[in-house]
């Protein structure tokens, strides 16, 4: 007799087979192949409520059909969706994943591996170190040590966290007492990964110091006076934050000079480098990561501008030791001092039950080769200069700024200088309701700017034109 938990069981059988995975690879190639087609709309049209809507109906205690499900994920979920292959899509830092990271991506979820302790994932345990190896090499870490991360801001925290290791080594059994209180420094454009840490390692919001910018980089003669009216103060010094590749306008600031600083006070320097970094890969653009090997630790999302699918960051340091004082646990059924042990990764993470996500980066260096990723950083970037010449020659619009990687600012500039703010405000929603493409926006210098980011293989020149007639045209029309 086949009771519910037989039915169950079966069902569960049938569902590793081909049959049914080769479903799911045919929804997400229908997407791929849909949205590289300009005609499709960028994103849904739905308001919230009506999103909402779609999933109210009752979750009911027996299973449905696979191709039952999967029409409602195709039609509510995938339709609903940001398309981010879409060739007008420019907008957050979220991009386009490589394929192959993509269809590997079940392949983590199917072994669901634990890289905590290298027992629970004996082989992705060992890819996970190689990867690390490869990006420190390319950071010039020759001796370092990293982990994957969720993202930038685990890997800022964890790298503050290794900061406080060093200047304060007792804090970790001790705690902080209130006269000892150190500070971190940042710049005024810094992720507010940065402040977040400072203030989830219980220093609170007061002692994260926010260095002036000039140019959207931080302003290296403010810091080198912060610096010094702290030592006078007699305060302590944990970390400074460099950024490299700022969110709002891909700004890298001066390593070389902020690491004169660091020396000259013997003070920790991490360089936030969620967006810039993989600018390492590629021989035209790695200049602007000059000076990071003079950096003790440093964040770096894959999941960015080498284009993995969420999630895939991780955190490099310059000296192994100094990421593993981060973390001091004791863990006997986990955790074993001994040689067999050493390439554990759990004592180097935020993270225990932690997803094998460098095997998507790793099946993506197989797949496309290392140069893959220097030469689509060249891409975007090439792109982002095609945009800054088209817009700063057009008499409707004005750029903020020369574009540092693929991240550009801009304005429409066309009326009364009042009502510029409210203008690019309703552009931006009015661009991005016809469904025809898609932009983000930022107050930069007091001004409410237009945005665009460009990580999406599928972007051509042609499509950036299309975006820049678009805009002006319903500038026209805003009163």
């Amino acid at each position: 007799m086949s009771g519910p938990l037989e039915r169950l069981l079966q069902t569960i059988e049938a569902d590793m087979g081909a049959p049914a995975g080769s479903q799911f690879v045919e929804v997400a190639a229908r997407y791929f192949s849909g949205s590289g087609t300009p005609e499709r709309g960028v994103t849904t049209r739905a308001a919230p409520d009506e999103l909402a809507g779609l999933f109210e109906h009752r979750l009911a205690a027996e299973g449905r059909p696979l191709a039952e499900v999967l029409a409602h994920v195709e039609r509510d979920v995938v339709a609903q969706s940001n398309w981010l292959f879409h060739p007008r899509y420019m907008g957050h830092q979220v991009s386009a994943p490589l394929p192959a990271a993509v269809w590997a991506d079940a392949l983590v979820s199917a072994l669901n591996q634990s890289i905590a302790v290298q027992e629970m994932s004996p082989a992705l345990t060992m890819v996970e170190h190689r990867l690390v190896r490869w990006l420190c090499e390319a950071a010039g870490f020759p001796a370092g040590a990293g982990t994957f991360t969720s993202g930038g801001t685990e890997a800022t925290f964890t790298a503050l966290l290794a900061a406080r290791a060093a200047a304060l080594p007792h804090a970790w059994e001790s705690g902080l007492e209130d006269g000892e209180l150190p500070v971190v420094l940042c710049g005024e454009h810094a992720h507010y990964a940065v402040t977040r840490a400072v203030a989830q390692l219980g220093l609170g919001l007061k002692r994260a110091v926010l260095v002036r910018s000039r140019d959207h980089r931080m302003d290296v003669g403010d810091l080198e006076a912060r610096l010094h009216q702290l030592a006078h103060e007699g305060k302590t010094v944990m970390a400074v934050v460099a950024t490299a590749g700022s969110t709002a306008t891909g700004s890298f600031d001066d390593l070389h000079a902020i690491a004169d600083l660091c020396d000259e006070h013997g003070t920790w320097l991490h360089v936030d480098g969620a967006h810039g970094a993989s600018a390492l890969l590629s021989e035209k653009h790695r200049q602007t990561m000059a000076g990071v090997e003079r950096a003790r630790s440093l964040a770096w999302d894959p999941h960015k501008m080498m284009l993995l699918p969420l999630s895939a960051g991780v955190l490099l340091v310059r000296a192994a030791h100094e990421l593993d004082a981060a973390f001091r646990q004791q863990a006997p059924y986990l955790f074993h001092a001994t040689a067999e042990r050493s390439r554990d990764q759990g004592g180097r993470s935020f993270q225990c039950s932690r997803r094998a996500d460098a095997l998507k980066l790793w099946v993506a260096v197989q797949r496309y080769g290392t140069a893959a990723f220097g030469l689509l950083y060249n891409h975007f970037a090439e792109l982002a200069a095609y945009l800054h010449a088209q817009l700063a020659a057009h008499p409707d619009f004005e750029v903020l700024h020369e574009p540092a990687c693929n991240i550009l600012c801009f304005r429409y500039v066309r009326g009364a200088a009042r009502d510029l703010d409210e203008k690019n405000l309703t552009l931006r929603t009015e661009y991005n309701t016809r469904g025809t493409g898609w932009i983000t926006t930022t107050v930069l210098s007091g001004m409410r700017v237009l945005r665009v980011t460009l990580i999406n293989p599928r972007i051509r020149r042609e499509h950036l034109d299309a975006m820049v007639a678009e805009l002006a045209a319903i500038g026209e029309g805003i009163q």
